[in-house]
């Protein structure tokens, strides 16, 4: 026997350890994909969960990243095991793939949980496939590995790099302004996305493959090898290896994904730069590990750690640069103290041991603590009567001069709404306006999508104003920029008082207070509390009616409330 921990511990003995019926239907019907008798000796079963998709762009090389997985599981002595799983493309899917995050955890779990899979590899990527395979995972809570797909390689346009997401947002602006043409736009297209591998800027995919090397839940150096590069697939090979191990040693998710794992995620990301996406993340998978996290602990740990990377949308530089100037484990070191070192990580080393001489090739691409890109950079959590369970902002891709503001609310009810009034010329607004929408939170979209970054109205682009104070109740992507209130709870759909805002109200921003305000009087409000009516429901059926009925507010990770905790992988009846 090649495990040498004993066959009972092994879930996969209960599917293909008896010399009975049962065990010959489980053998007989694997073996007619010429497997030989010796995997089902009673070796680790690895499942290779595989978000492959040729409608998911970022993904659409995992299936060579999975061979590269196997091979390193078959030199262990582990049988690997591919599966997949519902893939969410973040280009392509509508209303809006966050609609979908939580069906794909269902799917990941049920799938680990239903079959004899002893230590699982995620194959995740694009931005909502990695905490929706980090959530199904932890609730089964077997040993873990994740392995992301990397970012694509800089993109080249007329001399320049150009980043995804970021450069689209801003050459569309241009393009609506007038200083760009539609054919150099168009030309773009092709020069941005020009290899295998997910965005190269510091978005959500880029920052939650960050967040995985940080909570300890990947190989060090896994948040930054560019797609392409041979290095990835060294390391899936590594990563097959690895978990044949951790099943012998027994490390599951729930030791790798303490609180103090979470505290150091929350710190790595205010130094990196990343997406307020992974608030919501990463709240929803400490729900599903039983970890006590708040909203307010994004503001109380990580709001006054330094920008130390200069990365797309806050700054200048790109995934690719971000690798080959040291990656996520020259920020793990520069950070040193402000991070609990002794975090243990997926290789069964300390985040401190894995990082103690990560050496720094570029000091502009990564700064140094003591010369940070820009101080006190981690995401601010407000407060106030327009967002009474939270809101959260980015200091580090916001206008410095419109961080504390007070200006007229210009209203949008929906998105549509915004499409259809924001380019009217006669529409009231100038650059100290304070654009407002609604109907974008979790239930009112429904699914929480990404326009709270609300293009500029065209005349103001004209004039050359590039910001505005933008408040929502929807997410933004990761690759945005601007001075961008978002996830404000509860959201307009709920009747929170966000719903209840209306043209010409005031409304007060004051990030180094933490407060976001809305000048309207209480015996106003409570009038306009009365009036007030909730949106017809946009579903009426299957799952979408499942989430509408069961999401969770944004402070709260935006998890279906059944799914909070875990399950584990207890071995259910036979089925036959």
């Amino acid at each position: 026997m090649p495990d040498d921990v004993g066959t009972k511990k092994l879930r996969s003995t209960r599917w293909f350890g008896d010399a009975d019926r049962d065990g010959f239907v489980h053998r007989s019907w694997m073996r007619n994909q010429g497997l030989p008798p010796h995997l089902f000796d009673g070796r680790p079963v690895i499942g290779i969960c595989n978000t492959w998709s040729e409608l998911t762009p970022c993904n659409a090389h995992f299936r060579r990243i999975a061979e590269f997985v196997k091979r390193g599981v078959y030199e262990m002595g582990g049988f690997p095991v591919e599966f997949p799983v519902m893939s969410l493309g973040e280009t392509l899917m509508r209303p809006t793939t966050m609609l979908f995050r939580n069906l794909v955890s269902m799917d990941v779990e049920e799938s680990i949980r239903a079959n004899p899979i002893d230590g699982v590899v995620l194959l995740t990527g694009c931005d909502k496939t990695t905490p929706a395979l980090m959530m199904g995972a932890a609730s089964c809570d077997l040993p873990t590995l994740v392995v992301s797909g990397g970012p694509m390689l800089n993109g080249k346009f007329h001399g320049t790099d150009i980043g995804s997401g970021t450069n689209v947002w801003s050459m569309s602006e241009d393009v609506r302004a007038g200083k760009m043409s539609l054919a150099d736009f168009m030309d773009a297209e092709a020069c941005m996305s020009r290899s295998a591998g997910h965005c190269m800027t510091m978005g959500t995919a880029s920052t939650m493959a960050s967040m995985v090397e940080a909570l300890g839940m990947g190989l060090p150096s896994n948040a930054a090898i560019p797609a392409v590069d041979s290095r990835r697939y060294a390391l899936a090979h590594m990563a097959g290896r690895r978990i044949v191990e951790m099943v012998r040693e027994d490390l599951r998710m729930s030791t790798v994904l303490t609180r103090r794992a979470f505290e150091n995620a929350i710190r790595v990301n205010g130094a990196i730069g990343g997406s307020t996406n992974a608030v919501v993340h990463l709240l929803a998978l400490a729900g599903r590990v039983g970890i006590e996290l708040e909203l307010d602990d994004w503001d109380r740990l990580g709001h006054d750690i330094p920008l130390l990377v200069n990365l797309m949308p806050s700054g200048q530089f790109l995934m690719e640069d971000f690798y080959y100037a040291g990656g996520l484990p020259a920020v793990i070191r520069e950070l040193g103290d402000l991070l609990h070192r002794d975090a243990l990580t997926v290789n069964g080393r300390t985040i401190g041991e894995n990082t103690a001489e990560a050496p720094c090739y570029n000091r502009a691409v990564i700064a140094a603590l003591e010369t940070p890109f820009k101080p006190a950079a981690g995401i601010a959590v407000l407060r106030g009567n327009l967002c009474p369970d939270g809101a959260v902002l980015k200091p580090s891709a916001a206008t410095p001069k419109l961080m504390k503001h007070r200006g007229r609310a210009v209203v949008f009810e929906t998105i549509e709404h915004f499409k259809e009034r924001v380019d009217a010329p006669d529409l009231a607004i100038d650059e100290t306006s304070v654009m407002v929408l609604k109907g974008a939170g979790p239930k009112g979209y429904p699914g929480f999508p990404e326009v709270g970054n609300m293009p500029i109205p065209q005349k103001l682009l004209k004039r050359g104003v590039t910001d505005l104070v933008r408040i929502s109740d929807a997410r933004m992507s990761g690759t945005a920029y601007g001075t961008v209130v978002l996830h404000i709870s509860p959201e307009a759909a709920l009747g929170g008082p966000l719903a209840l805002v209306r043209d010409g109200d005031m409304i007060e921003l004051d990030v180094a207070a933490r407060r976001l305000h809305l000048d309207v009087a209480e015996a106003e409000m409570a009038k306009r509390r009365q009036a007030w009516k909730p949106p017809a429901a946009a579903y009426d059926r299957g799952y979408a009616k499942l989430y509408v009925d069961h999401v969770m507010q944004a402070h709260r990770g935006a998890d279906l409330d059944f799914l909070i905790g875990k399950s584990g992988a207890k071995v259910a009846r036979e089925s036959h």
